[in-house]
């Protein structure tokens, strides 16, 4: 349970405290202080160890079956917030300390788990364990807030704890790690402390692949962004511009791109460190901005998957749900059933939209 400096190359330390919960499962924490103090009382039951994996033969794709996730936590009281710190005398939480800067524990209801159940395949059905690793973020120990109001120190050390468990779950073979944000009931977020996840796939998913062989066959994002020219362009930080691609999916979607290639958050430097936690603040702000009401959105970090270091480009996708205000861009029966989506609004004007902001 000691501290362990994390390596950062600004000059500011980052501790990391191990702790291995009641349960078995592993709790990080992470701070700008080490972190100190014995546990208090902890949760208790069952902890999932993955699905399965089904082959879709038409889609040629994976798909991951976790029938236990029913049973997660759905839209607990304030009194209730398992990823809140826990109390003397209080419930017991997923972080069982009295305080904590920033935690990382593996996901009690995981889809995916080194210790996935064998399966066999059946006559006409592929199968397959559904190997990975699944991990929880809790960005603060204060039950509400964005990734704007939370501050830079505190996305900075976000950016530090991304960092390090790209480093610990690459280091275990697994071939694409993805760290994301579900804002928003409209969503499907259930609990609303602010917080993120990661999944670590031991296969690269079909959306990867293909920007695995676009990247390899030539595809220059950096090149491709100087084309766009400045209609496009939200903002800019010292090595990064934030985009609306003019090939954007949903309403208001944006790209925060690195100017230079770079293969994932580990191959930033100091200056692209703080301009991309920067960022993310940045346009969290401008989206809640945008209709005056916090905007429900998929954030996704995409890095460069095992073996596609070479050629591929990272961005962070950002996918706002609404395309006015309090109205949610569904994705109904012609994306659903075809993947052809359909767009109300020109990338160009919500980049100008965006930019005024």
């Amino acid at each position: 349970m000691s501290n362990v400096k994390l390596p950062r190359i600004d000059g500011k330390t980052v501790y990391r405290r191990h702790f291995v919960k009641a349960d078995g499962r592993d709790l990080f924490l992470y701070g700008y202080t080490p972190h100190s103090g014995a546990p208090l009382n902890q949760m208790q039951g069952d902890v999932a160890k993955g699905g399965e994996l089904r082959w879709h033969p038409l889609r040629q794709e994976w798909n991951i079956y976790a029938p236990h996730r029913q049973n997660r936590t759905f839209k607990p009281s304030a009194a209730d917030d398992p990823l809140a710190p826990t109390q003397r005398g209080g419930p017991a939480t997923e972080i069982p300390f009295e305080d904590f800067e920033l935690a990382i524990f593996e996901n009690k209801f995981t889809s995916l788990h080194a210790e996935a159940p064998l399966v066999e395949n059946l006559s006409g059905l592929k199968r397959a364990q559904a190997l990975g690793h699944c991990d929880v973020i809790v960005y603060t120990p204060e039950p509400t807030g964005s990734l704007y109001t939370i501050g830079q120190e505190k996305r900075r050390l976000l950016l530090s704890a991304w960092i390090d468990r790209y480093d610990d779950l690459k280091s275990r073979g697994l071939a694409f790690i993805l760290p994301f944000e579900s804002r928003g009931e409209a969503v499907g977020v259930t609990l609303h402390h602010p917080h993120g996840q990661i999944y670590a796939f031991d296969h690269i998913p079909p959306t990867q692949r293909k920007m695995a062989d676009a990247f390899s066959q030539g595809f220059d994002l950096a090149k491709n962004m100087t084309e766009f020219g400045n209609d496009y362009t939200v903002t800019k930080a010292e090595g990064f511009k934030v985009i609306c691609p003019p090939y954007a999916r949903f309403p208001y979607e944006s790209w925060i791109v690195p100017t230079r290639r770079r293969a994932g958050p580990w191959a930033f430097n100091a200056a692209e460190q703080e301009s991309f936690a920067f960022l993310l603040g940045d346009m969290t702000r401008r989206y809640d901005a945008l209709f005056d009401e916090p905007m429900p959105y998929m954030l996704s970090l995409q890095a460069a998957p095992k073996g596609h270091e070479e050629h591929w480009h990272f961005t962070a996708q950002l996918y706002p749900l609404h395309r006015a205000k309090s109205r949610v861009k569904y994705l109904a029966s012609v994306e659903q059933s075809t993947g052809a989506f359909t767009v109300d609004v020109m990338p160009e004007m919500a980049a100008e939209t965006l930019r005024a902001l």
